[in-house]
C-alpha cells in the first residue's frame, strides 16, 4: 500500500513513463525544472538562449533535458515569443538539381540554427497557384519566407503580392539586392569559358538553359562576356531544357560541326547528353572536343570521361541565406536588410577532370 508521501509524489515524466496501466506523457519544463533543481523561468531562459545564465546552470538544465528526452513545445513557445521558429520555403515549379541541392542546405542551415522548415512547392506558376502556396505558409505562422524560385515570371507573380513578411529570394535578378542571395551565375560561367579559351579553343559553343530562368540568363552573360572579352564570337544554342536529353539533341548537332572544338554546358545533365551524343557522332572527348559543365552534381566525377565542370558551394548559400533571413526577422523589416546592404555572391570553383583539355591544331 502506498503512504501519503508516495502519493504527493508525481515523480518524474520519466517514472510516470514507466509505471504499468499509465498514460505516457511527454516531459514539460516543469519536469525538467525539478530535474535540474531550478525554476521553470530558469528553463525558458536556456531554451531562449539567455545571455546572462551561468554556464553551469545551462549544462545542468540541458543534462536534465536529455534524460528526460525533452523536445520544447513550439506552440507553446510561439504564445510567448510571439514567434513560431519556423521558416516557409517557396519552392518553384520543377525539381532540378540546384533548387534541391538549394533546399537541402536551407534545411540544414536553419536546424542548425533551431528553425524548422515548412515547405510549399508551386503546382503552377501562375498568380493563383502562387498565393495559394504563400497563404499556406502563413496560415503556419512562419517567422519568414525563403523563396526558392529561379524561374523570372514566378518572381514577377511574387513581387506582385507585396509580402510584408520578412524575405529573402535564392538564385534572383529581380529582387531587391538586399534580399537576394545567390552563387556568381555570370562568373562561374565565365570561369569555365576561360578555361577553355586558356587551353587554346578558338570555337566554344554554350548550350544554354530555358528561356525565362534567372540562371540560364546569367550564365549566358558570362559566357558572352568572356568570349567577347577574348575578341572570340560567342555561339549559344538554347535548345536546352536542363536534360540530359536535351543535351543528347544539342550534341548531335555540334557533332556534325567539326570546327567547334569546345562546349560549355549551363549544367550537368545536359553534358551528360552531350558526351553521349559526341560518342554516337565519333567525336572523342576531350581529344576531338572540350565539355564543361556547371554544378558538379555527385556522379559528375563518375561521368565518361569525368566532367570539368562549375561548383556551386550550396552549404555555404544555405547558411548566408538563413542568416540574412534570421536577421531580417529579429530586425522586424526592410530597414534592416537596407541598412545591411547587399549580401556578396557566393564565388563558385571550376573543377578540372578529364574531359577538357588542348585542341589537336
Amino acid at each position: 500500500m502506498s503512504t501519503p508521501t508516495d502519493a504527493a509524489d508525481p515523480g518524474t515524466a520519466a517514472e510516470r513513463r514507466n509505471r504499468p496501466g499509465e498514460p505516457a506523457r511527454a516531459a514539460n519544463i516543469r519536469d525538467v525544472a525539478r530535474r535540474a533543481g531550478v525554476s521553470h523561468q530558469t528553463v525558458s531562459r536556456v531554451l531562449n538562449d539567455h545571455p546572462s545564465l551561468r554556464a553551469e546552470t545551462r549544462d545542468r538544465v540541458l543534462a536534465a533535458m536529455a534524460e528526460l528526452s525533452f523536445r520544447p513545445n513550439r506552440a507553446a513557445r510561439a504564445l510567448v515569443t510571439s514567434r513560431s521558429t519556423t521558416i516557409g520555403v517557396l519552392v518553384g515549379k520543377g525539381f532540378e538539381y540546384g533548387p534541391a541541392a538549394s533546399l537541402q542546405a536551407i534545411d540544414s542551415a536553419a536546424r542548425e540554427a533551431g528553425y524548422a522548415v515548412d515547405i510549399a512547392h508551386l503546382d503552377d506558376l501562375d498568380g493563383g497557384s502562387i498565393r495559394s502556396a504563400l497563404d499556406r505558409l502563413l496560415a503556419h505562422g512562419v517567422d519568414g519566407l525563403v523563396i526558392l524560385a529561379p524561374q523570372t515570371q514566378t518572381l514577377g507573380e511574387i513581387e506582385r503580392l507585396s509580402i510584408t513578411l520578412p524575405f529573402v529570394t535564392v538564385h534572383s535578378a529581380q529582387a531587391q539586392d538586399d534580399h537576394r542571395l545567390s552563387v556568381d551565375q555570370s562568373g562561374g560561367a565565365a570561369l569555365a569559358t576561360r578555361h577553355l579559351l586558356e587551353l587554346g579553343h578558338r570555337r566554344v559553343a554554350h548550350v544554354a538553359g530555358p528561356d525565362g530562368w534567372f540562371e540560364t540568363e546569367a550564365r549566358v552573360r558570362g559566357y558572352r562576356g568572356e568570349m567577347e572579352a577574348w575578341g572570340r564570337s560567342p555561339e549559344v544554342l538554347r535548345s536546352g531544357d536542363w536534360t540530359a536529353e536535351s543535351g543528347y539533341r544539342a550534341g548531335q548537332s555540334i557533332a556534325a560541326d567539326r570546327g567547334i572544338t569546345a562546349v560549355f554546358s549551363s549544367n550537368d545533365q545536359m553534358a551528360l547528353g552531350l558526351l553521349h551524343a559526341f560518342r554516337e557522332g565519333g567525336r572523342r572527348v576531350p581529344e576531338d572536343v572540350s565539355v564543361v559543365g556547371f554544378d558538379d552534381v555527385p556522379e559528375a566525377a563518375h561521368y565518361c570521361p569525368p566532367l570539368t565542370t562549375v561548383r556551386q558551394d550550396f552549404p555555404e548559400l544555405g547558411r548566408r541565406c538563413v542568416a540574412r533571413l534570421l536577421a531580417l526577422i529579429g530586425s522586424e523589416g526592410a530597414e534592416a536588410a537596407g541598412e545591411a546592404g547587399a549580401a556578396p555572391d557566393v564565388v563558385p570553383e571550376l573543377v578540372v577532370r578529364a574531359s577538357t583539355a588542348a585542341p589537336a591544331d
